[in-house]
């Protein structure tokens, strides 16, 4: 299959629009003078004798061995941004910096063009001690790739190749021994960028560079059917087989994908997660099938689920298998959302008592009482802040896929795609019917009232989402229509549907009812604990400990009821406890920000 994105896909989504719009002002809010100040420090172009309290601190500090990290997923970030919105200021602000990469590189006169000192890939050759030289450069050469092939920036190739040409004579020093011990180190995704470059180029130095940083002593683990992964850095590791994905789509060597396939079956099907979908504490894997000793503070890295779900599309596009959908699907409402651009709803004359916006949680607390811990604009710029430009850039991806005249839904969100039937011009919309006044809201405010037939049907919530297709053409389209039925629609196991229609005309509508409900999933290790959901969204109680439920252990979901349920149009997610003496409110995890929670709850019997 293939994915659908670009200007193909348009969002209509509010919540996703809102995202994006918070990432973009972000984005701009960041200076082209601070972006690249460590790179042109690095080549002799800026120097000051003065204490600027405008430069980035934390991780972008010029005393920091990962400085410029950042400005390369800002690249990637504003290339997304303009090939799926056609944006002319984003893509001049990173043509400009693209431009100061150009002048960096001339300027050191072999080739490099980093925001670091070429002697620390020595250092680590050496043996030598610094914090991951490969992870910090490969930020660089991604944005400059993704500035090439989603932004049509010639001077980014070009750049690119160029310092491709410096590693290939770079790493031609190193018998394969010495070059595992250097892959040992953290690498990032710099297979996927010799990959991506061999495809642009077709330059044999592509070739050797990809066998140069083929990381045998992790892959040949995986292919053995061995667990490499328990307790080693995850993000170390996700870009070194995305890395191999891209391998095998541009050069379509088997090994590749059997890496990638023997992967997943390790990190996911047999080690399992937490009830949001994600992994990961302190950074590492926890051990298969088994999460209830890693309950604690550092949770979930926001980094790892980003780059897990991009695996996931890939394997996704390979095989058709719904599961990698409803992966995705269960990240983004619990990693993605959760974990970025959190925003205060307001509320007439109430006070929150705490920041009213939150940029980035690095990690995802599981621990019962904590609170997410949001870092700054300026002053962290953690490899978190980095994925969070990324991933807000890319909420038009992973809902729509199309095999020939086959397309498949695979999430839910309102929007519209545009598809090339047999020479014309076909759209499909998909919008979300809440059900609260047939798409129009019965009391929209206190100066806007319709009058519709839903209202009076439709008391209170109905749990269901009613999702509505809808088809824009001038003549009869052959279009197969295949719709993801997740396993939280009540069967169980995900599926695709297809749509018995084969010819669509203009206005045709169809629609399906996913029935949504509470459901308890215990967690991996120790079934006397577990979480809430709501359909795939993961629900936190409001609480400043651990706690323990009185409830029902075959029927724990009747421990929740619905409070409070509609806002003017809107339905909401919020529910309180039946049985506990104070009830404990549970509202999505995605609308946490400052106050402590809880995921996972002991159960007790009800008395």
């Amino acid at each position: 299959m293939k994915a659908l994105g670009g200007r193909q896909v348009v969002l209509r989504d509010g919540e996703l629009l809102r995202r994006e719009r918070d990432n973009r002002a972000y984005m701009l809010r960041l200076t082209r003078e601070n972006l690249m100040r460590n790179y042109l420090f690095e080549a002799g172009l800026w120097a000051s004798d003065d204490l600027d309290h405008s430069i980035h601190g934390g991780w972008e500090s010029p005393t920091c061995a990962l400085r410029g990290h950042f400005t390369g997923h800002y690249l990637s970030a504003a290339a997304m941004i303009y090939n799926a919105t056609g944006d002319a200021e984003i893509k001049g602000r990173a043509d400009a910096m693209v431009d100061d990469l150009a002048r960096c590189q001339a300027e050191h006169g072999d080739g490099w063009a980093g925001s670091i000192p070429e002697k620390y890939l020595d250092w680590i050759a050496r043996g030598k001690a610094v914090w991951a030289p490969h992870y910090t450069v490969h930020k660089t050469l991604m944005g400059l790739v993704d500035m090439a092939k989603l932004a049509g920036n010639a001077q980014a190739l070009e750049v690119a190749d160029k310092w491709g040409e410096w590693f290939d004579r770079w790493a031609s020093q190193f018998t394969r021994e010495q070059m595992d011990d250097i892959l040992d180190v953290e690498t990032g995704g710099m297979l996927e960028v010799w990959a991506d470059l061999l495809e642009l180029t077709g330059k044999e130095r592509y070739r050797r560079l990809l066998e140069r940083y083929t990381r045998n002593r992790l892959f040949d683990e995986l292919l053995a059917g061995h667990d490499p992964l328990t307790n080693m850095h995850a993000n170390t590791t996700v870009p070194e087989v995305l890395g191999c994905a891209r391998a095998y789509e541009v050069t379509g060597e088997p090994r590749w994908r059997e890496i990638v396939e023997a992967y997943w079956k390790c990190a996911v099907e047999d080690r399992g997660g937490y009830a949001t979908g994600g992994q990961t504490c302190g950074e590492i894997w926890t051990p298969k099938g088994d999460v209830s000793k890693r309950l604690g503070r550092k949770d979930q890295e926001h980094c790892t689920v980003y780059n897990m779900i991009r695996l996931a599309d890939v394997l996704l596009r390979w095989t058709g298998d719904v599961k990698y959908a409803d992966y995705i699907e269960r990240n983004l409402y619990n990693g993605i959302m959760a974990q970025g651009y959190w925003r205060w709803r307001p509320t007439n004359g109430f006070n929150p008592g705490h920041p009213r916006t939150g940029l980035i949680s690095y990690f995802l607390p599981m621990r019962g009482g904590d609170t997410k811990g949001w870092g700054t604009e300026t002053t962290n710029f953690y490899c978190c802040h980095g994925t969070l430009v990324q991933a807000n850039a890319a909420h038009n991806r992973y809902i729509y896929y199309r095999d020939g005249r086959d397309v498949y839904v695979c999430q839910f969100f309102d929007s519209d795609v545009t598809l090339d039937i047999d020479g014309q011009s076909v759209t499909l919309s998909q919008r979300i019917d809440w059900q609260t006044g047939s798409f129009m809201f019965s009391s929209d405010s206190a100066a806007k009232q319709s009058i519709g037939a839903v209202t009076s049907k439709v008391l209170n919530n109905p749990e269901v989402m009613r999702v509505v297709f809808k088809v824009r053409c001038e003549k009869p389209a052959a279009l197969r229509l295949h719709v993801r039925v997740p396993g939280w629609a009540g069967e169980g196991e995900s599926r695709f549907a297809a749509v018995a229609k084969d010819a669509w005309s203009d206005g045709d509508l169809w629609s399906i009812d996913l029935p949504r409900k509470l459901t308890w999933e215990p967690l991996l290790g120790d079934p006397t604990r577990g979480a809430f959901l709501y359909g795939p969204i993961a629900l936190a109680g409001l609480v400043d400990s651990e706690r323990t439920l009185h409830a029902n252990a075959d029927h724990p979901e009747t421990a929740l009821r619905r409070e409070d349920e509609r806002e003017w149009g809107y339905w909401t997610t919020s529910f309180l406890t039946t049985t506990e003496p104070e009830a404990i409110r549970f509202v999505p995890l995605y609308e946490v920000g400052y106050e402590p929670y809880a995921l996972y709850f002991r159960l007790s019997p009800a008395e």
